[in-house]
């Protein structure tokens, strides 16, 4: 086939498979797959492009580091000590509502950016309608501020949410410059987050001092199951974090340490057979990544991740202010209405190819790390990290927490959702935006 039959060809395939995803028609896994197996088949990419390539196959780290950190959290997850936490807070909280909303958001953002979001809503939703059913409240606005707030709070580090992971691995980026160029700003966000829910929830909750005192009355210790496997897990995980701040340092790949912590917390937690703990890894999730690398390989190979970064250069003249803004707001809208993590898999070789367009001769870290580059990828993660919270289905976490509410007879529309998270979503990029345009380009530090 000719070149162009195949650019043709790839970019049919690329857009079919992305309207197939929006559409829900076919799980979004199936289409990946066969997307990715239609771009060999065709020979649009090779296998051993699509399997050992670094520009258009798996990124294998990203595979490896979401892996492992889904082992860790299985081994944990029966042990109590999320539920410990959640009860710990409500009674912090003196069972006042507010002030359980926002704790158990605080709670829930910072185990979002240690865990990862879909981990924490999955372990923070249950105790929440617990909580909610004995203070006799609507579990709905807390539940869709804790899918927010799971949201903001992944933005802050590398693992905290998976277009982070991606954004990592093809720029190159350590755990710590997300601390030192993200965190700062999600501070702020957040707290500008808890005020705005303040004003939209605080004055409806009230309830009555006998149903405060039911929560008061709960026993945390009781929800611990197994205390010693919980030391354990927390050594390792608190291992791991140190490995993930210093993996630079010690120069070896986020996923080599969150797979040398799974490993060792498999061997020292007891568990005779792991197959129910590998059993309760997303593989769909993996497998959608594995297909979704392969499809974004294809149209890189054949030029149509080019021709898009010429045609955004041509749209903001060159001015990379213009650009960065563009990226930020572009990526929040589109991944409010998309899923966040084929956007960015296709977003981030073109910022690339984009920096190639404007520094040819730069080649590696040269290139990724050029000052002038910097402020596009974390305008990228902020508007496709935050952006997720626009509606019900532009984050993972936000499915989660809508399917779990409707599993618990409370459910929650599509418009309920985006009336509540869109304005708060919007408030959250302008707060970005102002930030990286006085960080890096008033400031420049």
């Amino acid at each position: 086939m000719t070149p162009q039959a195949l650019f043709w060809i790839a970019t049919g395939i690329f857009i079919l498979a992305y309207a197939l995803i929006i559409s829900e028609k076919i799980h979004k896994t199936v289409v990946a797959l066969a997307g990715a197996a239609l771009m060999i088949l065709l020979g649009i990419v090779t296998q051993g492009e699509a399997f050992h390539s670094p520009e258009l196959g798996v990124d294998w780290n990203v595979i490896f580091l979401l892996f492992s950190m889904m082992v860790i959290i299985n081994i944990m997850r029966p042990t109590g000590i999320f539920e410990y936490i959640a009860i710990r807070s409500a009674k912090f909280a003196r069972g006042r509502p507010f002030r359980i909303m926002a704790i158990f958001s605080l709670v829930t953002a910072v185990l979002s950016a240690l865990l990862d979001n879909v981990t924490t809503v999955l372990l923070i939703a249950p105790v929440t309608l617990l909580i909610c059913n004995a203070l006799e409240l609507d579990a709905v606005p807390f539940l869709i501020t804790e899918a927010l707030a799971s949201n903001i709070g992944g933005t802050a580090t590398l693992i905290g949410d998976p277009p982070n992971i991606m954004i990592a691995s093809k720029a190159s980026l350590v755990f710590m410059d997300f601390i030192y160029n993200l965190a700062p700003v999600v501070i702020v966000i957040l707290a500008a987050y808890i005020v705005s829910i303040k004003l939209v929830f605080g004055r409806r909750m009230t309830v009555k001092e006998e149903l405060r005192q039911r929560v008061m009355a709960m026993d945390e210790r009781e929800a611990i199951k197994d205390p010693v496997l919980i030391r354990k897990s927390l050594a390792v995980l608190a291992f791991t974090m140190a490995g993930f701040v210093l993996h630079g340092v010690l120069h070896m790949e986020p996923a080599t340490i969150a797979l040398m912590g799974a490993a060792v917390l498999l061997l020292i937690s007891g568990i005779r057979e792991p197959h129910h703990v590998l059993a309760e890894v997303e593989w769909t999730t993996l497998f959608f990544f594995v297909g979704l690398f392969i499809v974004i390989g294809g149209v890189v190979k054949v030029g149509l991740i080019s021709w898009m970064s010429l045609k955004m250069l041509d749209l903001t003249q060159g001015s990379l202010f213009a650009t960065s803004m563009v990226v930020m707001w572009f990526s929040a809208f589109a991944s409010a209405f998309i899923d966040n993590i084929p956007y960015v898999a296709t977003m981030n070789p073109l910022i690339v190819d984009m920096a190639r367009q404007l520094w040819p001769t730069l080649q590696g870290t040269a290139l990724l790390h050029h000052p002038d580059l910097m402020p596009l990828w974390w305008s990228l993660a902020l508007g496709a990290c935050l952006g997720g919270n626009g509606t019900a289905i532009g984050a993972s976490a936000n499915v989660i927490i809508v399917g779990m509410a409707e599993k618990a007879g409370r459910p929650i529309s599509f418009l309920k959702f985006m009336l509540y998270g869109m304005p708060l979503m919007i408030e959250s990029v302008v707060i970005s935006t102002i930030y990286v345009w006085l960080r890096y380009y008033v400031l420049k530090i």
